[in-house]
């Protein structure tokens, strides 16, 4: 363990920012997507066709699929101006927490629903299906201004992100690498971003306990963008929301190339292992029983290739899509 690193950049962040429908800047850590009360609530103007529903749908989960629910939910809101759909973005634990509580009617998740969190739901007589929505490449950013870092390989990442590790500089990493300190910033440990890195690099084991941990993805931006020596990961939305202040890392797959995530490398599996897949879960009485909630998943599904690309993702096959609504509309 680094004992003798500097604890400037050790606290743990939890900023709570309320966002305006509107298209202010998105939070993580418990907050939901605000239009004025404490709930998000989506609101526009009738189309025509839309029908006579009204009602409520409760959404929460992960940061990294909240820029796609969103934009979706814009759309749905204009179409369906008489359902009140609250998007809240406490993480993809903290959203599983709520779904497993009973208390949302869809869960989004940046990694697949844990064996245990199935099991809670079973436990609770819950029944659900999972739809798969997009793809993402999971970012590895740095300041703007680093002119040094090139790419990274695994066993780099691993080094600089394991709190058993002994590198504390950019010297440490590399020869030739400035002998200054790395600031880390991560997810915070709701996130399922945090949870695939450390599955996938860490191996399970403990991140450095000095890293900032914020679960609001914006907060890493900023702190990157705000350090020469910053280093982070998170969804490529984010990245590319943010390119003009960050810098992508590009990473070292099993073939020995240095990749960075886009539509291409994500879709054929060349960068790996940080491509992965983003979920919804959604109740399935919830489905069955409530128009609001059915109407609501449908256009999720119809739309969800188009807003992921619209703000980052990559979209799936149509024909996915298409199974997916098929599996809806089974479930009604």
């Amino acid at each position: 363990m680094r004992m003798n690193k500097s604890m400037k950049y050790g606290t743990i962040l939890s900023m709570a920012l309320l966002l305006a429908a509107c298209g202010n800047e998105t939070a993580d850590g418990g907050n939901t997507e605000d239009t004025g009360s404490e709930d998000t609530e989506t609101e526009g103007t009738a189309e025509e066709g839309t029908g006579d529903i009204s009602g409520s749908v409760q959404i929460d989960g992960s940061s990294t699929v909240f820029p796609i629910l969103e934009a979706v939910g814009e759309e749905f809101s204009i179409a369906y101006p008489d359902v009140q759909a609250t998007i809240g973005i406490s993480g993809t634990g903290g959203g599983m927490e709520r779904f497993i509580a009973g208390e949302t009617d869809i869960a989004n998740a940046s990694r697949p629903m844990k064996d245990e969190e199935a099991e809670l739901l079973e436990e609770a007589g819950i029944e659900f299906t999972e739809f798969q929505i997009a793809l993402d490449g999971l970012s590895v950013v740095v300041n703007s201004e680093n002119d040094w870092v090139d790419y990274l390989t695994l066993e780099e990442l691993a080094m600089i992100w394991l709190d058993s590790s002994d590198v504390e500089t950019w010297a440490d990493v590399r020869e030739g690498w400035p002998d200054e300190e790395i600031l880390l910033f991560s997810p915070g440990t709701d996130s399922g971003t945090y949870d695939y890195f450390d599955e996938v690099i860490l191996d399970g084991e403990q991140i450095d306990r000095q890293a900032t941990l914020s679960e609001d993805d914006n907060v890493l931006v900023q702190g990157t963008a705000g350090s020469l020596n910053g280093l982070a990961y998170f969804g490529y939305a984010y990245y590319a929301e943010n390119q003009d202040t960050v810098k992508i890392v590009p990473i070292e797959n099993s073939e020995g190339e240095a990749v960075t995530p886009d539509d291409q490398t994500v879709q054929d599996g060349s960068y790996e292992p940080l491509s992965r897949p983003l979920f919804i879960y959604v109740r399935n009485d919830s489905v069955s029983e409530d128009d609001a909630v059915y109407e609501f998943t449908k256009y999720t599904l119809e739309m969800a290739g188009e807003m992921a690309s619209e703000v980052g993702y990559v979209a799936l096959d149509d024909a996915i899509y298409e199974e997916n609504l098929e599996l809806l509309e089974s479930l009604r």
